[in-house]
């Protein structure tokens, strides 16, 4: 059953080469639709098979999050090669799509996710430059209900070892997931990054402070 619809970027600077790698069957890496530059959709995977876009992955209680997923790959040459704003048009075909997979499936809000919410310790796509927010004011995602100048006012505020904890809680409460084989350290620096990309975009740097614990309280409130 389909309960996740996951979105990436390719993280490859030519467009021709990551969809002839999505298409080759020996890379055992896939995705149901792809999104090119110039705002076209191609449906890789038919939505009911099975695509090889998440990997290893976890949210909540689910476990290899492919299975229950549909994958959605946009092309940007991400991080690793000057990562780039989405295209306009690109986001535009993507809120479509979304818009119709979502009525769709019946998905919950809170399952539209990026690779990295799902697998933190490996993943940093779609990234920092995603426009959760503004899906999320066209009901395609979900965002805080807090006000950004209010929030800047606290960023950086370091948390006490209390605050801390309570705050690693409230992250495996919304979703994010511990990797058993790494240390506490570890896992509180990727998912503590992972929350930022998605929902505190202005700063990424893996430390948790008072607006990103005030940003996780309001989400499990919503």
């Amino acid at each position: 059953m389909i309960k996740f619809i996951v979105i990436h970027y390719t993280g490859m600077k030519s467009e021709s080469s990551a969809i002839k790698r999505l298409c080759d069957e020996n890379k055992n890496v896939s995705a149901h639709y792809f999104i090119k530059k110039n705002g076209q959709i191609i449906n890789l995977v038919p939505d009911l098979y099975i695509a090889w876009h998440a990997g290893k992955s976890s949210w909540q209680k689910y476990k290899s999050i492919n299975k229950n997923s549909i994958g959605i790959e946009i092309q940007n040459p991400g991080h690793e090669n000057r990562y780039q704003n989405f295209k306009s048009k690109q986001l535009g075909s993507l809120k479509i799509l979304l818009k119709i997979l979502i009525r769709k499936y019946e998905i919950n809000l809170k399952n539209i996710l990026g690779h990295s919410d799902i697998a933190p310790e490996r993943k940093k796509d779609p990234g920092e430059k995603f426009p959760w927010k503004n899906l999320a004011n066209l009901k395609l995602a979900i965002w805080h209900s807090l006000k950004e100048s209010s929030l800047k006012k606290i960023r950086k505020k370091r948390l006490n070892k209390d605050e801390e904890i309570i705050f690693i809680k409230n992250l495996n409460k919304i979703g994010y997931g511990i990797v058993k084989r790494l240390s506490f350290n570890s896992n509180k620096k990727f998912i503590t990054k992972a929350f930022q990309r998605h929902f505190r975009q202005n700063l990424v740097n893996g430390i948790p402070d008072q607006e990103c614990y005030l940003i996780s309280k309001n989400l499990l409130k919503s």
